[in-house]
Formats: C-alpha cells, sequence, structure tokens
C-alpha cells in the first residue's frame, strides 16, 4: 500500500482537516489544531506531504520521524508538530481500516470504550458570574454529569480572583455534590495567587485546577501543586515527549493534559502515554475539537488504565456532525467509541465541500 495524496482543507467550522489517500483505495482522516487553520493546511501539503509521498502509510513510527526530524527547523513547539498530528491521525486511520481494527484495538486493546465526558465551558474573563452560572446550567439540561469553567484571561495575570471565586462558588452550590466542577484558570495566577485561589476553591469542593500559572513557570506549577491538595493539571501548551519528560520532572503536576491534534497525533501521544503510566500519572487530555480530534483522543485513551476520568468535551456541534455520515453520539453525560474500522468517521463529501473556506 502506497501514499497517493495529502489533502488538507480549511473549513468554516474552524477545522483544519486532513485526509491520506492510498492506491488501494483506503483513505485515512485526521485534523490539526484549529489554530490559524489556513496555516495548517498550507503546511501540510507543502512541507509533511512531500516526505510522505508514495510511503506505506502503515509506517507510522516511521513516517512521523520523517515529517518531525524533516522540518524540525521550522518550530517544534506548535504548527509542525500539530500538523504532524493531523496527518499521523490519519495515517492510523488508515492503518486501521486496512487491519479491519478500531484504533484503539490497534494500539493495545481498550480497557475501557465508554467515557464520562466533562462540559468545558470557556470565555469566562467576559461572564458574569450570574451568566456563567447560566451556562453551567444548560450544561446540566444537555446531560452532562461533570463540568469545568474556564477564565480565558489572555495571559493577563491576577485580574478579578474575586469573580472567579464568587463564580465557582454560584456554580458549585447549583451542581448536584455528585457531579464534578473544575476550574480553568488559563494561565491567569500569579503562584502566590493560585495557591490563595486554589485554597478557597478547595473548601468549596473543586475536582481539578487546571493550569493555574503560566505553562512555561514549571517551578511556578510544582509549587502550587505541592501546596495544594487539589489535582493540578497542565500540558495542553506541551507538543512532544521531550516537553513532557521536562514537564514530570520539573514541574509535578499531578495531572497530564496532552492534546492529540496538538501533540503529533497518536505515534507521539501513544509515547507521551508511556512517560505518563512509567510516573504512575493520570492522563486527562486537552480536547477542543469535539470530532476527528474527539475521535482520535478518546481511541488513545480507551488503552490507558491512567485516563478514567471525566474527558474534556465542548459539546455536541451538529456543523461538525454533518462533515460525517457517521459522527459519534454523546448521550446521557457520556461518549462509547463505536465498533468501526480506524477511526470511525467517514468524510461526507456534499457536507465538506459545503463547509470549505474561500
Amino acid at each position: 500500500m502506497k501514499i497517493t495524496d495529502v489533502r488538507a482543507y480549511p473549513l468554516k467550522t474552524r477545522t483544519a482537516l486532513v485526509r491520506v489517500f492510498t492506491d488501494e483505495g483506503i483513505e485515512g482522516v485526521g485534523e490539526c489544531s484549529p489554530m490559524n487553520i489556513k496555516i495548517m493546511c498550507h503546511f501540510v501539503e507543502t512541507a509533511l506531504k512531500p516526505l510522505i509521498m508514495g510511503k506505506d502509510p502503515r509506517d507510522t513510527e516511521r513516517l512521523w520521524d520523517a515529517m518531525f526530524y524533516g522540518t524540525y527547523k521550522l518550530g517544534t513547539g506548535g504548527t509542525q508538530p500539530s500538523c504532524i498530528a493531523g496527518v499521523d491521525i490519519a495515517l492510523w486511520d488508515i492503518k486501521g481500516k486496512a487491519a479491519n481494527m478500531p484504533v484503539c484495538q490497534l494500539i493495545g486493546g481498550a480497557a475501557r470504550t465508554k467515557f464520562t465526558m466533562y462540559k468545558s465551558i470557556g470565555g469566562g474573563a467576559d461572564m458574569t458570574p450570574q451568566q456563567m452560572l447560566g451556562e453551567v446550567q444548560k450544561a446540566q439540561a444537555q446531560g452532562f454529569k461533570a463540568v469545568k469553567i474556564r477564565m480565558d484571561w489572555r495571559y493577563q495575570q491576577d485580574i478579578d480572583p474575586a469573580k472567579d471565586l464568587e463564580m465557582f462558588r454560584l456554580c458549585r452550590e447549583f451542581l448536584p455534590e455528585s457531579t464534578p466542577l473544575s476550574f480553568d484558570a488559563n494561565n491567569g495566577y500569579s503562584v502566590s495567587m493560585a495557591i490563595r485561589q486554589g485554597r478557597k476553591f478547595e473548601e468549596l469542593g473543586i475536582y481539578h485546577f487546571e493550569e493555574p500559572v503560566s505553562p512555561t513557570n514549571y517551578l511556578g506549577i510544582r509549587e502550587v501543586a505541592e501546596a495544594l491538595d487539589v489535582p493540578i493539571s497542565a500540558g495542553e501548551h506541551e507538543y512532544t515527549r521531550w516537553q513532557f519528560r521536562d514537564l514530570i520532572t520539573i514541574a509535578r503536576p499531578d495531572l497530564l493534559q496532552p492534546d492529540i491534534v496538538k501533540c503529533g497525533g497518536i505515534t507521539e501521544a501513544l509515547r507521551i502515554k508511556a512517560l505518563a503510566e512509567t510516573w504512575d500519572m493520570a492522563m486527562v487530555p486537552h480536547m477542543t475539537q469535539p470530532s476527528v480530534g474527539n475521535a482520535a483522543s478518546l481511541h488513545l485513551c480507551a488503552t490507558s488504565p491512567n485516563s478514567s476520568r471525566p474527558h474534556e468535551y465542548t459539546g455536541p456541534r451538529p456543523d461538525l456532525d454533518e462533515l460525517f455520515t457517521d459522527p459519534w453520539e454523546f448521550k446521557d453525560g457520556t461518549i462509547t467509541i463505536p465498533n468501526r474500522p480506524g477511526i470511525g468517521l467517514t468524510v461526507n463529501e456534499a457536507a465538506l465541500k459545503q463547509a470549505a473556506m474561500s
């Protein structure tokens, strides 16, 4: 089997969709990070495609190395690994289809196929506490059994901790005690403020405390994690196994959050998963793409004994579901991996054409 074409599609749904085609008629679908999707698609087609054309798509590790080391001088902390992710996921999709196996079975077998998803609600910086409560109420009505509220402070520090605390308090008091509620500071606190806020969140019953300080401040993350009992999570801004090695050994968060459409796809995420298991750390991936990226992430986590906590989900997106003839189902707060070969999604050609950006 040989790769005959690689195409990337910037879509109006803020999706950078990747398709890899073969001479045997088996094709794979993948997805890059949703940041600057036209740039992502251009990188895939101009920088990565020439490196893998004519190669066997099932040679996933060899092709990952070819893409990574063939473009590493263009930067290994953003666009490059995110674009590799789109291609790599598509290659695993092909590999699974060729073997007539779901990807989770192909990479080791599923410890679980049903996942509780938590509603990830962003934009807190621009909301009042009452407005965020309204969003949490909508999430409960959608069937979510776990919730996280995000601040999106855009790397400003210690802007309004009192409002953050009031927002969390209102949402925690509304939700049933059995519904976990987490808080994502989006890197918005200084170390001392993160510790003070974290102690107050603990008193209110926080489930996990995400990215309390700058992602570049490894020692600060460690100081917060050591000071608090609540699990501290980090990792969405790390892109390779080497960065995760340093995050684990220096920052020592409690939960690792690799994002499969950022950190090089399934091939590199498997290496990161091995690190997490070696250090006996829970892996709770970051994921804002509720379609291909979400599917690939759940296939990965299905094989991990340390990924039993609720998983991030921004909620059903009919505009994304329309891109596939067989979208995955969110039901009663959960998603179950369908028993289909590969990733388990088939492109709807008509919908893809309609969603294409001009």
